[in-house]
């Protein structure tokens, strides 16, 4: 691909760059032949990352943020649509998993940093692209939620809670942007062997490795579906979820392994 290319080459804006689902996302679209707008805390290991896979300035920058802070995440994205322009593609990947006890103070605190990241950071993620694409009448958002996010799991209230609020956010938003040419795409993953489901103490049917997410995911956002669980196995096992009488489920999660709570890592 030539430099003239790269300069009319596609571009994604990806947060949570640095590691599992967001590296391999990165690693499709670069694929692809997109060009790449990285953002994560860790730039180091993004810049190690840019560099093993050869890709140039021209097709990778790395815009430093914590999607925590919500100014800090849309400063990067300013920063990006002065550097590499308007992208085609936004993609909010970043979040955090950890087990909480509502009866433990300490994990009210762990609860406001995962909707923190989970939820302002993924509205303050598109926050600074959402009109520019408006005006240009076209784009794609991304709300990376979780099929956690479906029915509440004991011992994972904050993070089913928060992947929840990611599933009706990026709905609300998608009736807020109808018939502007902006898609509206939620993507719930089931399990990923990445760092976030690492030391999980439980079953994780159905897991699939990063760059098989990141393929089926690609095709999805590409084909601008609205709603999609990954994989389609997993959807078939929420739904059924979700169908299931209340007191038949609380019977049937009793005994299952807990997420671990931040003073247990």
């Amino acid at each position: 691909m030539s430099t003239t290319d790269n300069n009319h080459a596609p571009l994604v804006f990806i947060t949570g760059a640095s590691s599992g689902i967001g590296q391999a996302l990165a690693a499709r679209y670069a694929q692809a032949g997109w060009r790449l707008a990285l953002s994560a805390r860790r730039t180091g290991e993004v810049e190690a990352w840019i560099r093993s896979a050869g890709l140039g300035p021209e097709r990778a920058q790395v815009y430093g943020a914590d999607v925590a802070q919500a100014d800090s995440i849309i400063a990067a994205g300013h920063a990006c649509i002065e550097r590499q322009g308007l992208p085609d593609c936004i993609i909010a990947n970043a979040g955090i998993s950890i087990g909480m006890d509502t009866a433990e103070r300490a994990d009210l605190d762990v609860m406001a940093q995962i909707f923190a990241i989970n939820n302002l950071g993924l509205a303050a993620t598109f926050h600074p692209f959402v009109a520019a694409m408006r005006a240009r009448g076209s784009g794609r958002l991304v709300g990376i939620g979780s099929v956690a996010g479906i029915r509440g799991l004991p011992g994972h209230g904050a993070y089913c809670a928060s992947k929840a609020g990611v599933i009706s956010y990026c709905e609300s938003l998608r009736t807020e942007l109808h018939g502007s040419g902006i898609k509206v795409v939620t993507i719930c993953p089931g399990y990923v062997a990445t760092p976030l489901t690492e030391g999980n103490r439980y079953g994780m049917p159905f897991l699939l490795q990063p760059s098989e997410f990141a393929e089926r995911a690609y095709r999805v956002i590409e084909a601008g579906s609205s709603y999609r669980v990954i994989p389609w196995q997993m959807g078939v096992v929420a739904k059924l979820l979700r169908i299931v009488p209340n007191g038949l489920f609380d019977r049937a999660v009793q005994g299952r392994g807990r997420k671990r709570r931040l003073s247990e890592r």
